[in-house]
């Protein structure tokens, strides 16, 4: 059963990481792709928020652990499409966006696990 949940957590994650990327790039009309940035970095603050809740405070239970973090999280956040973007950006001759896609969004997204582990850590 835990195998169907976390594949119905994958498909909700799917569903949110495509409409948070397009509404996101539909907004910002760039060659930068910041749906994706945007997707990564609440996909790891929210994975922090809610590794913290579970791990250090045992408020999310651990029937629904498994669905959310490793199915819908884990489908939300976009590693594989993080990096064909950032190569089409150097294909395409834009060698400082690939750049900063890559060194931003690794740095950003530090800052986003860890300010969801803080703020997982200090809620009541």
């Amino acid at each position: 059963m835990e195998l169907v949940l976390v594949g119905i957590g994958g498909f909700l994650g799917a569903i949110a990481r495509r409409v948070v990327d397009l509404s996101v790039s539909e907004r910002a009309q760039s060659a930068f792709p910041f749906g994706t940035l945007v997707v990564n970095l609440s996909g790891a603050f929210v994975l922090g928020l809610l590794f913290a809740w579970a791990t250090e405070r045992d408020v999310l239970p651990a029937t629904i652990r498994g669905p959310v973090m490793i199915g819908f999280i884990g489908a939300y956040t976009t590693f594989s499409t993080w990096m064909l973007e950032s190569w089409r950006l150097v294909e395409d001759g834009a060698w400082q966006l690939a750049a900063i896609n890559l060194v931003g969004s690794v740095a950003l997204g530090l800052v986003a696990v860890i300010a969801g582990l803080a703020v997982g850590r200090a809620l009541p």
